[in-house]
């Protein structure tokens, strides 16, 4: 694309301005060797994410030891970090070839409510596999009647509902910004804070509209799942009882190991402070929640669960010996 056509020249209203229609993601800049080095590394990554969210899937669904709430709220995470990696990876690989990549500004905006909504999705997603482990520890008597299947059900719908049309009042306000300077955006993949710095419009409202969104999409996950853990902690420690005490701890570890990572890195690129941290410190941060953390979670729950090992071992020996 000629940089000259990503512009359109606005005259209306008395304004003089040129207008921009797409903008350039400059991605990883370096020699050819190192972005071929890193193509054929996040290929492989991205080919595995893809791989190893499709296995859990699979697993849970075709294994009727793993038709629990645990699990299927698992697979809505696995259908998330795929739907996140797909969104991202993809074009950054095209940039890596190219040394930069042009978007349209539609696509760009496309791009970025992709990636918003499912990483507010894999926030309720994580808070709800909080709360169904601390009903499976603190009130294992009532587990089947409140994790019942249709409240399983309603659980996951509201998560990705509430997710997707938050998200979209946001991403339409985005939309409606006016880009008028620059249209060079010094990252991978369409994020909002390096959009909001290239837009000449005021972008308080925006501003204002992520700040209430915040609340009931990650401070009160937050929340939640800290009380809810905090209540294990209390039910495992004043438990006298290794079963509870050993079925807390496989259960609960690798959710920990997940949400320890996942929010990590969001605080790490919005939260704490930007002024300082240079730009590659922040792609490579933004790199771990959109191109590893997709991949560490099918990872970590196939290595550190033993019904999900049990469960690969008797597909791989159903399919291969018999």
């Amino acid at each position: 694309m000629d940089i000259n056509s990503s512009y359109i020249h606005n005259s209306s209203q008395g304004s003089n301005k040129t207008m921009v229609t797409a903008f350039i993601l400059l991605g990883f800049q370096g020699p050819i060797n190192i972005r071929m080095l890193l193509f054929i590394l996040f290929l492989v990554v991205y080919c595995m994410t893809i791989c190893g969210n499709l296995l859990i899937i699979t697993l849970v669904s075709s294994n009727k030891n793993l038709h629990s709430p645990m699990y299927f709220f698992l697979t809505q995470l696995s259908m998330s970090d795929i739907i996140i990696a797909t969104d991202v990876v993809p074009y950054m690989l095209h940039i890596l070839l190219n040394g930069e990549g042009n978007i349209t500004f539609i696509g760009c905006i496309t791009q970025l409510y992709f990636f918003s909504a499912t990483e507010t999705s894999d926030c309720l997603i994580l808070t709800v596999m909080a709360y169904d482990r601390y009903v499976a520890i603190c009130k294992p008597l009532h587990y089947v009647s409140i994790m019942n299947n249709a409240h399983c059900m309603k659980l996951a719908i509201l998560s990705w509902a509430l997710s997707f049309s938050i998200i979209l009042i946001n991403t339409i306000t985005t939309s409606m910004l006016q880009f008028c300077g620059s249209n060079i955006i010094d990252h991978f993949f369409c994020d909002l804070v390096p959009l909001l710095e290239l837009s000449c419009s005021d972008t308080r409202i925006v501003q204002l509209e992520v700040s209430l969104i915040s609340a009931p999409v990650l401070i009160i996950p937050i929340i939640i799942i800290i009380v809810s853990y905090s209540n294990i902690l209390l039910t495992v420690l004043t438990s006298s009882s290794n079963t509870v005490r050993q079925k807390a701890f496989s259960t609960c570890s690798s959710h920990l190991t997940v949400v320890f990572i996942f929010y990590w890195t969001l605080f790490g690129v919005y939260a704490l402070p930007t002024k300082g941290l240079s730009l590659s410190i922040s792609k490579s941060l933004s790199i771990i929640y959109t191109v590893l953390t997709p991949l560490l979670n099918p990872v970590i729950y196939s290595l550190r669960n033993k019904d999900i090992k049990k469960a690969l071992r008797k597909t791989v020996y159903k399919n291969v010996f018999l």
